[in-house]
């Protein structure tokens, strides 16, 4: 099949997207010279009587001060004078204007309405010339004539001279002149700058390759009063205009954003008009101005159905007119298919129960009614004629206009709407614009919403002119329910909704109103956002929705998805989760397919996204760790060491490059730490058994990083005769009670002959710097970062001497210094030491060593006062935040390691081998130290925090704030701890806090009282 791109230059336009817009001079030619105040103008009725007079007499003395002679008379006719005093009233961005420039008001006096709006957009049209003209003064210029022709519109509007259309018409035109007018001002600027070659810069516009497109209200010449302005731009890459192809992404990228600073940046005159680009293809991800054979090529691979119905609007509205004409040409095939495909029937129907949904949902409100997107508003009426038209317009031309009002009427032609539909629909159409421009020239806001409070919604229903508000509510709300009727009668054989929780409608680049509702009554709070992820979904942006077949499939598993979230706490964040996880996926079709037959597995993914942000921060930067889930026995079996150690050698296989091999130990690292925290927070596992298999987990990395370390230095070093290595492990690692987030302890030890001096490799080191050196390798085999991240930060500060150390220390150095200097906190910390890694002999004899220097005599007294000193000096640099702080806090888990590592060096513990781990130790307390009863609340203190710890630092990344908790965390805490609510957990942690510190205190006192 041929590309949109191929047939680039050989495709004759299949239909015409020139549209003329609305035709502005139908009025005799009489009537439309005719001066504004001599005509008869709408009566209206300002909201205060007495304060409409007095603006009347600001504006009296303001034309006095401007010298407005004729507009002084004017004031003074009782009509006139009637209408501005009302308009003054009734509209304050009119009369701020109006007071400040009433020369406005004056030009009226000698000219038509028409007549000066002509001369209005010949002075924007003509607006960038002259050799003078800068960035600057074209800013003020466009701003100042805008304001003017945008009160005069507003002034013809609101007196009845000018129809729906013609408002529309002179609207979309003083649009389109100030875009052309800066567009031409930007290409002769980057002419004279040698950025492009213009074949005439007296005719900027003329093969500059740079397209501007109207879309939406602009491209149907259908702008509305306050309305911003949608623009895709294009550039036609074969334009002469352009020298070098692949500079014009970014010089045009650079104009666009130019274009849209002069015509949106708010100064001391105002702005022109907003800007809005997102209608351009995956306007994320893509350049402001974009090639068009870019375009053409992502229009016909991942283009949507709803970006089809916006090209029904395109209109080339500057720049280069005739290459814009040709794109859209070669666009006619994409917009205009002649059969259906399935996803856009689907697409279509989707619309349909859009519209259908509303039928019977109960009254529609007035105050607050938005009357663009509301029931039965303005959206609506467009949403239906472009669903026929992409329905039709493939095979009958004639319907593929822009304008609505017009395509009302040709549908009625073809049959495919009643001639009752067209006239009701048509005549409900231009009532409600009508009300769109009064609420949007109040105060010359972007506004679709009629005011709720009396006097806002009084002041709209009077610039309609309507006396009262009651009339107004009745013909609003009978409006209203005519669309209803004429939209539920042209829907009758839609389908009803599939979904039992309402609307879930996403097509188009607009909120559906009763999706929005859907959406918060599942427990989204912003439900317009969630809406803007959910489309994002649909471009394809993501490889893992790239492709069509992967599209369908989340798109029948988003309801699902839409309800699992909903029904956690926190709906948005959870779903923000799942979609940055997305953004990270290869490939979609295996996962969306195994979430929709696995329901289980959603609800556990859904867990990781509302629980716990650590791992689903984890699944978003490495999304491959999900793929140990495929596992149908990972929760079957436990992560012992056995279990590990095999699935770590098939992994590894036979080996490789040291480089791949690092990489291959991250990646099984990542994706069993990843599965050993999903059995934990799934509860197929408890804290204790999570400490074990993450310390397993880190034996065995540290094991293999060692021995490919080993490998490699000595390719370049050689070997020290007799040279044996082995690393300790400190902290929680030694004690097994390593957590998710924790970094490991170590301290490497090597031995050798006595008589080595120096390695026997190519460059020989002496042996003590060969060993320093092969443990900074070994640092940065752990620590540093890969393309596939860190394996383990590592802290070595527990070896002997600390930071001013050595990274490598002598096995006789160690025992010396332990024996000789060490301090009463480092022989604590080797109470928790355990060999790790590295040559079994040497792990024997530290081993030994170790059990020899905590079995050394010492003063009891002593040694409980340097732990009661060191404890307070702990709470005094670093005082626990609150109660979550379970590790710092008085009676926290310090508490318990300083009384397990104290009783371990003071002989106080009944066991036979030595233990490092802190639970062990507390369970197996000397009766003469410690009371059985109090043995048994210092290690059910010990697994309560064990169990919070393992949780908290599974789930976050940061520490507890308990005032904003994911709620799912929070329910995983209550269910650590035992207790049905947060409130009782943390009651509860007080108590236990308490508990130990008291117990904490009395046996270290007790311990210095036996002593003395």
């Amino acid at each position: 099949m041929e590309t949109l791109a191929g047939q680039r230059g050989r495709l004759e336009p299949a239909f015409s997207f020139k549209v003329k817009c609305s035709k502005l001079k139908e009025r005799p030619l009489a009537a439309r010279e005719e001066l504004f105040f001599a005509r008869k103008l709408r009566p209206l009725i300002p909201i205060d009587a007495d304060r409409a007079a007095g603006f009347l007499a600001d504006l009296r003395e303001s034309a006095a001060g401007a010298d407005c002679t004729k507009l002084l008379k004017q004031i003074d006719d009782r009509p006139s004078a009637a209408f501005l005093s009302a308009v003054l009233d009734l509209s304050p961005f009119i009369r701020e204007v109006l007071l400040r420039r009433p020369a406005m008001l004056e030009a009226l006096c000698e000219a038509s309405p028409e007549v000066r709006l002509e001369k209005v957009m010949a002075d924007i049209s003509a607006s960038w010339e002259g050799g003078d003209v800068t960035e600057s003064t074209i800013m003020a210029a466009l701003r100042q004539m805008k304001q003017e022709a945008h009160v005069l519109i507003a002034l013809a509007d609101l007196a009845g001279l000018f129809s729906t259309a013609e408002t529309t018409g002179w609207l979309t035109r003083l649009a389109e002149a100030c875009i052309r007018a800066a567009v031409c001002f930007l290409l002769r600027d980057a002419d004279a700058g040698g950025k492009i070659s213009l074949p005439d810069p007296t005719k900027p516009e003329t093969g500059c390759g740079w397209i501007v497109l109207g879309m939406g209200k602009l491209g149907a010449c259908e702008l509305n009063y306050s309305s911003d302005i949608d623009l895709i731009v294009f550039i036609d890459e074969r334009s002469k205009a352009i020298g070098d192809p692949l500079d014009c992404v970014e010089i045009f990228s650079r104009l666009t954003r130019r274009l849209v600073r002069i015509l949106q940046d708010r100064t001391a005159d105002g702005y022109v008009f907003r800007v809005d680009l997102r209608l351009r293809p995956d306007p994320g991800s893509t350049p402001l101005a974009i090639p068009v054979e870019a375009a053409l090529h992502y229009y016909e691979g991942r283009g949507q159905n709803w970006e089809r119905a916006a090209m029904i609007k395109a209109r080339p509205v500057a720049g280069d007119i005739e290459a814009g004409r040709k794109v859209l040409a070669e666009l006619g095939p994409y917009v205009w298919r002649k059969y259906l495909d399935y996803a856009a029937i689907a697409d279509v129907h989707s619309i349909k129960r859009q519209i259908h949904a509303h039928k019977g949902l109960g009254d529609i409100a007035v105050r607050g009614h938005n009357v663009k997107l509301g029931r039965g508003g303005i959206r609506e009426i467009e949403f239906f004629v472009q669903t026929q038209q992409l329905i039709a317009g493939g095979r009958f031309p004639e319907l593929r206009g822009s304008q609505t009002v017009a395509m009302l009427g040709r549908l009625a032609e073809r049959g495919w709407i009643t001639p009752d539909a067209r006239d009701a629909l048509a005549e409900r159409y231009a009532f409600l614009r009508d009300i769109e421009h009064r609420i949007q020239m109040i105060a010359d806001e972007q506004t679709h919403v009629l005011p709720e409070d009396d006097e806002g919604f009084l002041r709209v229903a009077r610039m309609m002119g309507y006396a009262g508000g009651d009339n107004f509510s009745k013909d609003f709300l009978s409006a209203l329910a005519t669309v209803e009727d004429h939209y539920a009668a042209l829907f009758e054989q839609a389908p009803e909704l599939g979904s039992e929780t309402g609307n879930l409608v996403f097509t188009g680049d607009v909120d559906d109103p009763g999706t929005l509702e859907t959406l918060a009554a599942l427990g989204f709070q912003r439900p317009s956002d969630i809406c803007r992820v959910i489309r994002t979904w649909h471009f394809g942006r993501y490889r893992a929705t790239r492709s069509a077949e992967a599209r369908e499939r989340l798109t029948e598993l988003t309801p699902a998805l839409l309800k699992a979230f909903g029904e956690t706490q926190r709906a948005d964040e959870a779903l923000l989760r799942f979609d940055e996880l997305l953004k990270g996926l290869p490939a979609g079709i295996q996962l969306f397919s195994l979430l929709q037959s696995n329901r289980p597995l959603l609800g556990l993914l859904v867990l990781i996204m509302s629980a716990a942000p650590r791992l689903a921060d984890i699944i978003t930067r490495k999304p491959h760790v999900f793929d140990g889930l495929l596992d149908p026995a990972i929760f079957a079996e436990m992560p012992t060491r056995t279990y590990l150690e095999e699935r770590l050698e098939s992994f590894l296989g036979n080996g490789g490059l040291y480089e791949e091999t690092l990489d291959r130990l991250r990646i099984f690292a990542a994706e069993h730490r990843f599965l050993i925290g999903i059995r934990l927070l799934t509860g197929a596992i408890d804290g204790m058994r999570a400490g074990r298999a993450f310390s397993d987990l880190a034996d065995l990395m540290i094991g293999k990083a060692l021995a490919a370390v080993l490998e490699e230095f000595s390719r370049r070093h050689g070997t020290v005769a007799g040279g044996r290595v082995a690393i300790l492990g400190m902290g929680k690692l030694g004690s097994r009670e390593l957590t998710a987030g924790s970094d490991i302890d170590l301290i490497l030890l090597y031995d050798h002959d006595d008589d080595a001096e120096e390695s026997d490799g190519e460059k020989p080191l002496p042996s003590s710097q060969y060993f320093i050196r092969m443990t900074q390798r070994l640092i940065a085999a752990l620590s540093a970062p890969t393309a596939e991240g860190v394996l383990y930060e590592v802290d070595l500060r527990l070896r002997p001497s600390g930071n001013k150390g050595p990274v490598a220390t002598h096995i006789a150095a160690f025992g010396k210094y332990q024996r000789t200097e060490a301090w009463t906190w480092e022989h604590m910390a080797l109470t928790r030491a355990r060999p790790v890694a590295g040559d079994e002999t040497l792990l024997a004899h530290i081993a030994s060593e170790i059990d020899g220097i905590l079995a050394l005599p010492r003063d009891p007294a002593k040694t409980a006062g340097d732990v009661v000193e060191m404890r307070a000096l702990i709470e005094q640099e670093k005082p626990p935040r609150d109660i979550w702080d379970i590790k710092l806090t008085p009676g926290g888990i310090i508490d318990l390691e300083f009384l397990a590592q104290f009783a371990a060096l003071t002989g106080n513990v009944e066991t036979r081998h030595r233990s490092t781990a802190t639970e062990d130790i507390l369970a197996r307390l000397k009766p003469s130290f410690a009371e059985p009863s109090v043995c048994d609340e210092l290690v059910d203190a010990h697994r309560l925090y064990t169990r919070l710890s393992q949780t908290i630092r599974l789930c976050l990344i940061g520490e507890v704030e308990s005032d904003d908790l994911p709620p799912g965390l929070s329910d995983l805490l209550c269910r650590a701890a035992e207790l049905p609510d947060l409130k009782r957990v943390e009651i509860h942690l007080e108590q236990v806090a308490k508990t130990v510190r008291k117990h904490f205190d009395t046996l270290m006192r007790q311990a210095m009282r036996k002593a003395q």
